[in-house]
């Protein structure tokens, strides 16, 4: 199992519509895929589901991730398993590939977590406890994929908020990779270098931890990679982005720490304009092989290549 922290600081960047897509277009290739909603506005699993199925099936009957992490200890007493839910519409689409799309909801209160998360870290006594809370909190999220439950599942996409407080910083903990939509513009480029150097200082922050005496010997050190930069929402005429664009793109791959893929999605509301509206992701919907098609299966070739994930391309 491969897992996949899909991340920005900027909002607006396609980062939903990317990871529903990727998964699904996984999922196509014969793939065990779980997506993972843990951004505050619930779009990834308004994508699946709509806002009344949400309520009567995930929200009301307490089946989204906000639930998990309002435990003491997240997981301790709402098994991450347990929230687990099958779209349908999305797998009636995948029906012959063999591979599947099951989801973790979202929920709109999941945006007040990170303040009650923050105050459990407070408190310690000791350096020695200060160190183990940070660590047991930090690990939830990895310690709960590690359950026999998730084995058969061949990628997890994570949809993280657009911030870096620390639900975001679970998912990084419990990624192995980290993949950025990012656009091509100035806002966009901006805060590439600082999501570097914060993922960085948690690594190093959490491995010291485990390093220490005062550490737990429950906790493995982390080494999550960036996969690299994915930009959305390009303009390209003539098969090039266009001279705009193409300055930002190529400031990024000279001066960042960030790689940057080679694999390019368009902006394009034909496809993209009605994202969720029937619970099938646009690239399971199209019904001819143009650029943008063209576009997602030469990402997908480059992500999975890159997470040496096999499939049928279809």
């Amino acid at each position: 199992m491969r897992v996949v922290a899909v991340m920005n600081y900027k909002g607006g960047v396609g980062k939903t519509t990317l990871t529903a897509n990727l998964g699904a277009v996984a999922a196509s290739r014969g793939l065990r895929v779980l997506l993972l909603d843990l951004d505050p506005q619930t779009n990834l699993t308004f994508s699946f589901f709509s806002i009344d199925d949400w309520h009567h099936r995930l929200k009301d009957t307490h089946r989204t991730i906000k639930q998990w992490y309002e435990d003491d200890v997240p997981g301790r007493e709402t098994p991450l398993a347990g929230l687990v839910v099958t779209p349908e519409r999305v797998n009636q689409a995948l029906d012959g590939t063999g591979g599947c799309v099951d989801l973790i909801s979202s929920h709109l209160g999941l945006i007040d977590i990170d303040l009650e998360l923050a105050a459990r870290l407070g408190g310690a006594t000791t350096l020695e406890t200060s160190k183990r809370k940070f660590l047991d909190l930090h690990d939830c999220l990895r310690r709960a994929l590690r359950d026999d439950f998730f084995a058969g599942y061949d990628l997890v996409l994570i949809d993280c908020a657009p911030n870096f407080g620390i639900v975001t910083k679970t998912a990084i903990v419990a990624s192995e990779h980290i993949l950025v939509p990012a656009k091509a513009d100035y806002l966009s480029t901006l805060g590439l270098d600082y999501l570097g150097g914060n993922c960085a200082d948690l690594v190093q922050q959490f491995n010291d931890f485990v390093q220490h005496k005062g550490g737990s010997s429950a906790h493995e050190p982390i080494d999550p990679g960036f996969l690299g930069v994915v930009f959305t929402m390009v303009q390209v005429y003539a098969q090039r982005l266009t001279a705009a664009q193409q300055r930002y793109v190529d400031e990024v791959q000279a001066n960042s720490q960030v790689p940057v893929l080679k694999s390019y999605i368009r902006n394009n509301t034909t496809y993209f304009g009605d994202a969720g509206e029937s619970g099938v992701p646009a690239m399971l919907r199209a019904t001819r092989r143009d650029e943008v098609v063209r576009e997602f299966d030469e990402l997908a070739d480059e992500v999975l290549g890159a997470l040496a994930l096999s499939g049928d391309r279809r």
